[in-house]
C-alpha cells in the first residue's frame, strides 16, 4: 500500500487517487497569477490542522508579507511557529531589516545552495516537518539554468532523506508550455501544472497532473477556482478543448 499525503485542498486528493505518495517531490508548475503560492500555503496549513509540522521556504516574498497573505485565506500560523511545528525558513531578506532581524531561520545569502541547505535541514529537524513548500525553486537557479536539475536533485536527496512530501514551486512565463528548467521535470516526482487561459474573453484557471509516481492519477485537465477559503479544484469537471476555445463538461462527459 503506498503511504500518501492528503493535501486536503478541496477535489485535488480525488485527483490524486487519495494524495501524494509520502515522500515525493512535487514540482508545483505555472505562469503569474495562477495560484501557485496559494496552492503550497493551503497544503501546508492543511497539514497542520492533521497534526503534521511543515516548513515554508520564503525565496521571493519577506516572511512578514507571507504571514501577512495567509491570514486573509483564515491561515493564521502564528501559533504553530509559536509551537515549533511550523517554520518559515527566510532566503528572500538576506538578514537585512528590522523585521528580518526576529525571524529564526535565514540564509545570510541565498546564492550559496550549500547554506541554504544547511538552514532549510535545521528547519526540518526542529520542527519536524512532514511538509514543506520552497516558493519558487526557479530563483534558486534563475541567473544558472545548467545547474538547475543538480539543485532539484540535491533539494530530493535533502527532503526526502528527511521524510518530507514537499511542493516545490516552479516559474514559467505565461507563453511557456514546459515546467520550468531543463531537465527539473526528469528529478521530480511529480509535475502538477497551474494555468491560466483567456477563454472568449474570460480568463479560466485550470489545472494538470502531468505526472505522480507511486500512484495513478487523473490524466484530464480539471478547472479550479480561488475563493476566500483557498483553492477549490472541480474534479468532477474537464476542461475540453473546441474549435472556439474551451468548455466545461462533466468527466463522464470529457
Amino acid at each position: 500500500m503506498v503511504e500518501r499525503v492528503k493535501t486536503g485542498i478541496p477535489g485535488m486528493d480525488e485527483i490524486l487517487n487519495g494524495g501524494i505518495p509520502r515522500r515525493n517531490i512535487v514540482l508545483l508548475s505555472g505562469g503569474p497569477g495562477t495560484g501557485k503560492t496559494i496552492f503550497g500555503q493551503q497544503y501546508l496549513w492543511n497539514g497542520l490542522q492533521m497534526g503534521e509540522p511543515g516548513i515554508y521556504v520564503a525565496l521571493e516574498e519577506h516572511p512578514v508579507q507571507v504571514r501577512i497573505n495567509m491570514r486573509q485565506f483564515g491561515w493564521d500560523v502564528r501559533k504553530y511557529e509559536q509551537e515549533g511545528i511550523f517554520a518559515i525558513v527566510d532566503a528572500f531578506t538576506s538578514g537585512i531589516g528590522e523585521a528580518a532581524k526576529r525571524e529564526r531561520y535565514v540564509v545570510k545569502d541565498p546564492t550559496d545552495v550549500g547554506l541554504f541547505i544547511d538552514v532549510l535541514k535545521e528547519a526540518i529537524r526542529d520542527t519536524g516537518a512532514q511538509r514543506g513548500v520552497i516558493d519558487s525553486v526557479s530563483t534558486l537557479y534563475l541567473t544558472k539554468p545548467s545547474v538547475a536539475r543538480s539543485i532539484v536533485m540535491m533539494l530530493k536527496r535533502v527532503l526526502s532523506g528527511l521524510g518530507v512530501t514537499s511542493i516545490l514551486v516552479s516559474q514559467v512565463s505565461v507563453t511557456e508550455r514546459g515546467f520550468g528548467g531543463p531537465g527539473v521535470e526528469h528529478a521530480a516526482d511529480g509535475i502538477i501544472r497551474l494555468d491560466l487561459d483567456e477563454i472568449n474573453g474570460e480568463l479560466k484557471r485550470s489545472l494538470i497532473v502531468w505526472k505522480m509516481r507511486g500512484t495513478k492519477h487523473s490524466m484530464r485537465r480539471h478547472p479550479f477556482e480561488i475563493t476566500d477559503k483557498g483553492i477549490i479544484v472541480h474534479h468532477d469537471k474537464v476542461l475540453r478543448v473546441t474549435r472556439t476555445g474551451f468548455v466545461e463538461v462533466p468527466v463522464g462527459e470529457g
